[in-house]
């Protein structure tokens, strides 16, 4: 094996959790892959030999380039109708491979990353490298350019912001399948009471339809407004192939019709009752979501 060769084996030994920290940066799947590519060939132009620590010297890399790329995302966005939500990870309900299994650790759903989106650049940085993966301050400040103790207030900041809005979802997998299937029960029988029993009374649902001229993003929070929804919900219940799967980790569907993929729910259950709803029904992000095809 000559060198070159060597060395693109031992960054594949890293490019799991490099794809793991951009994605949980910039809540994109193919900007995550473009920034954990251009941490390559960042390291192709560098002399391995002084690098002492490469697993390291590469997530400061992969911090840089996505502190980058959230900067010039930050300045392009004007206006608010331009938010989205964060790309799915959806999975098997069995599980995922091991590049979706690390993607979707420590419960990173799409409730947390699109509260992560309120966070600016730095404080996200600063909180996902630290508190998602333990990297210390004192390399977190040679991305920021910061000193270590800013770089701490930083991630303080963000903890702050991010602390109670994400409640914990359900441990137990089954008990959230069970309330999904109440849900879709509901759906298709229309009945708006049985429906209402299982949405926590601050319940949220995110929809994103896409760009602003095919509805861009919307949400809908109170149990009260959520049921009233019952139409639509019905419609997708009733014209739909619901296929269960996991979404970021938590119980979710996958919306077919003539098997092409609809649209993708993502349920945040929590003691008994769905406390948030993300649904994408973008066509243009579902057509380049990489999904097994349903059995049967």
């Amino acid at each position: 094996m000559n060198t070159d060769d060597f060395l693109a084996s031992r960054f594949e030994e890293h490019r799991n959790h490099l794809k793991a920290v951009a994605y949980r940066m910039l809540g994109s799947l193919a900007e995550a892959d473009d920034a954990v590519q251009e941490s390559w060939l960042r390291l192709s132009r560098t002399d391995s030999r002084e690098i002492d620590n490469l697993g390291g010297w590469l997530t400061t890399v992969v911090g840089r380039v996505c502190l980058d790329m959230l900067r010039a995302r930050n300045s392009r966005r004007e206006d608010p109708l331009e938010q989205r939500l964060p790309d799915p990870v959806i999975s098997p309900e069995d599980g995922g491979d091991p590049e979706q299994q690390a993607l979707v650790a420590d419960a990173v759903g799409l409730a947390l990353l699109v509260v992560l989106e309120s966070l600016s650049p730095a404080e996200r940085l600063a909180f996902v490298l630290h508190d998602m993966f333990a990297v210390p301050f004192e390399q977190i400040a040679t991305i920021v350019d910061r000193t270590p103790s800013t770089a701490k207030k930083l991630a303080s900041r963000a903890r702050q912001r991010v602390r109670g809005t994400v409640p914990l979802p359900d441990p137990d997998p089954s008990r959230q399948r069970q309330v999904v299937d109440a849900f879709l029960a509901a759906a298709r029988g229309g009945d708006f009471e049985a429906l209402l029993s299982i949405l926590d009374p601050d319940v949220v649902v995110r929809v994103d339809a896409g760009a602003v001229a095919k509805g861009g993003m919307w949400t809908i929070s109170g149990a009260a407004a959520v049921a009233g929804q019952m139409a639509n919900f019905k419609r997708f219940s009733t014209a739909y192939a619901a296929e269960p799967v996991l979404v970021n980790g938590v119980v979710g569907l996958v919306g077919r019709q003539n098997g092409e993929v609809r649209s993708v729910l993502s349920f945040f259950v929590t003691d008994g009752r769905i406390a948030a709803l993300d649904i994408l029904s973008d066509p243009d992000r579902l057509a380049r979501l990489v999904l097994t095809p349903p059995a049967g």
